[in-house]
């Protein structure tokens, strides 16, 4: 049993042939579950375990609503200004720049128009991992030139909405956005073209107060929270405990705030099937 000796004692594998497992090739879903991470890309990034619909960016949705993931990106080089001068453990502009170098993302929305199941639709997605998806002057004003594209072009709109709510270090200038953006969509209403609001997890605070909430059909995803302050603020204000899977999307569903749940794996099929209903055209198989 020779073979199972060492014929030179101790570790003799340099540092520099040690190998790293390379990262991210397993996911851990918040039940627990394990899953290989091609798998889970393979599976629009829905844990197979047990439905979980990870949290994912604009890159991942454009990849599935639209058609060979080809899209023209509108307004894209469109950053925020820092008119307050504001500062809080950092100065507003250095806040910026670092989640634009940690993201490469320029703020946290994203519009694009490109083809699903063959014809044109506008998106603008957020993105949560820029300052946590909040509502600066560019999110208001990306989102409202989107509806701009839309009504001169005469196509529907689509926003996925993934959001903390209004941007703190903008204060009155992001609470402006709201307005802005429901102005927008009152438009497109007024032009008889389709609005489809997608809420995904979280979509809080001032999203949820504007165009989140403002659709034609309102959809969300499974499990995912919505509402405009969260879970402890509301107890706390309120003094009551909360019924049990309150602000999930299927208490929404439950009490009428949305009209539709939607599995993101059927989520192009049914943007598109609602479009065509709304628009009153034939059936797109």
């Amino acid at each position: 049993m020779s073979w199972f000796k060492r014929k030179t004692k101790g570790i003799t594998t340099t540092t520099e042939e040690k190998k790293d497992t390379p990262k991210g090739l397993w996911y851990k879903s918040p039940t627990g579950k394990i899953v290989d991470a091609e798998e889970l890309e393979k599976n629009f990034y829905v844990s197979p375990e047990d439905g979980y619909h990870v949290r994912i960016g604009s890159k991942e949705y454009f990849e599935i609503l639209f058609d060979d993931n080809k899209f023209k990106e509108l307004d894209k080089n469109l950053d925020s200004k820092d008119p307050l001068k504001f500062e809080d453990t950092k100065k507003y502009p250095d806040r910026l720049k670092a989640a634009q170098e940690k993201t490469k993302l320029k703020d946290a929305v994203r519009c694009a128009v490109g083809k699903s199941k063959g014809k044109d639709l506008v998106i603008a997605c957020m993105d949560f991992a820029f300052i946590g998806g909040s509502m600066g002057s560019v999110v208001g004003e990306k989102i409202a030139r989107a509806a701009d594209y839309a009504l001169k072009n005469k196509l529907p709109l689509m926003v996925i909405s993934k959001s903390g709510g209004a941007r703190m270090m903008e204060a009155a200038l992001s609470l402006m956005q709201l307005a802005k953006t429901s102005v927008k969509l009152a438009q497109l209403a007024d032009a008889g073209l389709p609005y489809i609001s997608l809420c995904t997890d979280p979509t809080t605070g001032g999203t949820t107060a504007s165009f989140a909430m403002l659709g034609d059909i309102n959809i969300a995803e499974p499990g995912a929270l919505i509402g405009f302050a969260g879970p402890r603020i509301v107890r706390d204000t309120t003094g009551k405990e909360l019924p049990e899977g309150f602000q999930t999307s299927e208490f929404l569903l439950e009490h009428g705030f949305l009209d539709f749940i939607t599995l993101r794996k059927d989520l192009k099929d049914k943007v598109n099937l609602y479009v065509d209903l709304i628009t009153n055209q034939p059936l797109r198989s």
